[in-house]
């Protein structure tokens, strides 16, 4: 797919729905994460309440990636397998989610602290959140792909990190994966022109060592090179006038952790 993809109004509102209910689900994962929990029973939780709720799962047989969720442990970056690990306390687990429900992609991430994670862990997190903070905030008509890399970067790197560059964000639609991709590294005013209709998810990978990464074998596992932590947190988000759309929340999951 060469060329970006504009949305209607509409068909915002289906991804918005797509992308709520992702965030819905991550919430259900918030609410069983702990110490002596299986990943494999993460994504088993997940795919039945994408499905209980009308979805499909979108990662499930994607390119052949054999589960719903991507879940990625400490220092692996994304796209890590579900399996007979067990959480344990200290960890921080990136999980990432989509779902296809009427015919409309929704896509989102989020880190999660396993019981009481290191000062080093919290930070990455809090600094990571921020980079994607500040990364949406660029996401509005007139400014570029550039400016919402920019943003991303410059957090990161004036805390010390590292910032992925073998993987970048990316539109989101009727595909998972649509033009334009969207950097989390680059220079201020570079870049496409954003523009109302578009569809983006925003997705920040930060290393708390170096920016560099190693592939598995497995053909999908992304980890640091130096086995320093790495976190991902992801919105949908809808280019628009003066302020962006942002089409998942982290409220449900907020709403969870928070009570606990």
């Amino acid at each position: 797919m060469s060329k970006v993809i504009f949305k209607t109004a509409e068909e915002i509102e289906l991804i918005r729905e797509s992308s709520l209910l992702v965030s819905k689900t991550l919430a259900e994962i918030a609410k069983v994460i702990a110490p002596g929990v299986s990943t494999i029973k993460l994504n088993s939780l997940a795919e039945e309440f994408m499905r209980d709720n009308g979805a499909i799962p979108a990662f499930l047989n994607y390119h052949g990636f054999p589960y719903s969720l991507c879940i990625s442990l400490n220092d692996q970056v994304v796209h890590g397998f579900p399996g007979k690990y067990e959480l344990k306390d200290g960890d921080i687990v990136s999980v990432d989610c989509g779902v296809i429900k009427n015919k409309f992609f929704g896509d989102s991430a989020y880190t999660f602290a396993v019981g009481e994670i290191s000062e080093e862990a919290k930070r990455l997190l809090q600094v990571t959140q921020e980079c994607l903070r500040l990364a949406v905030d660029k996401a509005v008509t007139g400014n570029r792909i550039g400016d919402i890399a920019y943003a991303c970067q410059e957090q990161a790197e004036s805390n010390g990190f590292g910032v992925v560059r073998e993987l970048v964000g990316h539109g989101v639609g009727k595909e998972l994966h649509e033009k334009p991709e969207v950097p989390n590294y680059g220079k201020r005013g570079s870049g496409m022109k954003l523009q109302e209709g578009m569809v983006i998810a925003i997705e920040p990978m930060i290393n708390s060592g170096k920016a560099g990464v190693k592939f598995w074998d497995d053909g999908w596992t992304v980890s640091t090179i130096d086995g320093k932590l790495s976190a991902h947190f992801e919105h949908t988000v809808a280019i628009a006038k003066g302020k962006p759309d942002i089409l998942s929340t982290f409220s449900y999951i907020e709403e969870v952790i928070n009570k606990v």
